[in-house]
């Protein structure tokens, strides 16, 4: 099984998700989005699964210093075109299992569900 979790390499829950994983002994691939970015179908395919309400991330900076007119009103498309834009407003991590993704760590949800895809 191919696990990969999303994210940015600098973000505290990030370096808090990886080190449960490392902790674990759960071989991961990461893909960091300040670098490779992330595709238009993967975000449309995960707000399918998790809703576009669960991946925006609408507490941190970046969604905070939009302009008005971009937060108001927002849809599924917007979102997506939002987070294509600034993959920072993207919620951190996307823990990809591969039948599945976990949004956000908690280490309970992280110990049932890593174990549940092996």
């Amino acid at each position: 099984m191919s696990i990969t979790i999303y994210g940015i390499k600098n973000c505290d829950t990030m370096k808090k998700a990886r080190a449960w994983l490392d902790d674990h002994g759960v071989a991961y691939d990461f893909h960091d989005y300040k670098i490779a970015g992330i595709d238009k179908a993967k975000l449309k395919a995960w707000s399918d699964e998790l809703g576009w309400e669960v991946l925006l991330n609408r507490a941190g900076t970046t969604f905070k210093k939009l302009p008005d007119a971009d937060k108001d009103g927002l849809t599924e498309s917007k979102a997506i075109a939002l987070m294509l834009a600034q993959p920072s407003m993207i919620k951190r991590p996307v823990l990809d299992l591969g039948g599945r993704r976990v949004v956000g760590f908690k280490p309970d949800l992280y110990a049932r569900d890593v174990k549940a895809a092996k």
